[in-house]
């Protein structure tokens, strides 16, 4: 969908082929901004409703999406139509995170750096996966090296700060925002950042959406965050999984569903206030992320009677 660009002054920017971002994705705004909490430049596009141009008096809630370089296609287009009557959703902005330049090449690589909790555990599953992907001529020796290697030096922390001091206040700033009810949703590694975001005690948001997230180790992060006594009144969380994940061959997959598992007990058998959803797809790792945002969209976003 996209292809890099050196535009103006903004070396190593992303453009959207030879159209602009919003004859593809609808009324959707693209800039990037430099994040001192990351040291890193990132990839913005903003995405309105056809309310928001129509109605100018009122503010909307915002939902962040990571992993925009694959998300923002899949996702965004439901927040510049919100007209389907079968569908019936709240209006928001949806802002869409990803990442430009050099990072834009390398965005599969360089999220581990951005989604994953620090210090959280590399299973030998993991590894076996990467050995897997370089025999199958799937990626290179030293791709997979570099890829464990930012796996090594995680910084979830860093870049939820981004999100709430830096890249939130820019968005207010630009645009019309509402002063409560937003929103996370990631997929994958991006699902564990949204449960590190919500078991950390982050304030932005209301709801969080996490779909097949990675929580691939007994001493995952999100399980020992979720085991201590924790306030989530008003908070709600709707997580998927994917059941070909859970019973399928690779072992990868089938620890993240093991570790769905566990952390939907976890939640369960607390009482923190936290409202929680679940519900199993039928969909692939890799195929599952379009259905994993509707589905929180469905039931977390439904527009008021």
């Amino acid at each position: 969908m996209t292809e890099e660009a050196k535009t103006g002054d903004q070396q190593g920017s992303v453009a959207v082929s030879a159209m602009s971002a919003d004859q593809v994705l609808g009324a959707t705004e693209y800039f990037e901004l430099e994040s001192t909490s990351v040291g890193a430049r990132f990839a913005i596009w903003v995405t309105t409703s056809p309310r928001y141009a129509q109605d100018e008096q009122s503010a909307y809630p915002v939902l962040y999406v990571t992993d925009g370089n694959f998300s923002v296609g899949q996702t965004a287009p439901l927040a510049a139509m919100q007209g389907d009557l079968a569908l019936p959703i709240a209006p928001y902005l949806q802002v869409t995170i990803g990442y430009a330049g050099d990072d834009a090449r390398d965005w599969t690589r360089v999220r581990n750096r951005d989604l994953v909790p620090p210090g959280e555990p590399v299973p030998p599953a993991m590894r076996s996966s990467l050995e897997l992907a370089v025999e199958k001529g799937l990626m290179t020796r030293s791709d997979a090296e570099a890829y464990l290697e930012d796996l090594a030096n995680t910084r979830a922390d860093a870049f939820l700060s981004f999100i709430t001091d830096e890249l939130h206040p820019e968005i207010s700033r630009r645009y019309r925002v509402a002063p409560e009810g937003h929103g996370l949703f990631g997929y994958s590694y991006g699902g564990l950042f949204t449960l590190y975001a919500l078991l950390t005690g982050c304030s932005l948001f209301t709801a969080y959406g996490a779909g097949s997230p990675g929580v691939a180790s007994l001493e995952s992060k999100a399980l020992v965050l979720a085991g201590k006594p924790l306030d989530l009144t008003g908070k709600r969380l709707h997580l998927t999984i994917n059941g070909p994940e859970m019973t399928g061959e690779l072992p990868i997959y089938r620890l993240i569903g093991r570790g769905y598992t566990l952390l939907v007990e976890s939640l369960r058998s607390a009482e923190s206030g936290l409202t929680l959803t679940t519900q199993v797809l039928g969909e692939t790792h890799l195929t599952g992320l379009q259905p994993s945002f509707l589905s929180f969209m469905r039931t977390c976003w439904s527009s008021p009677a």
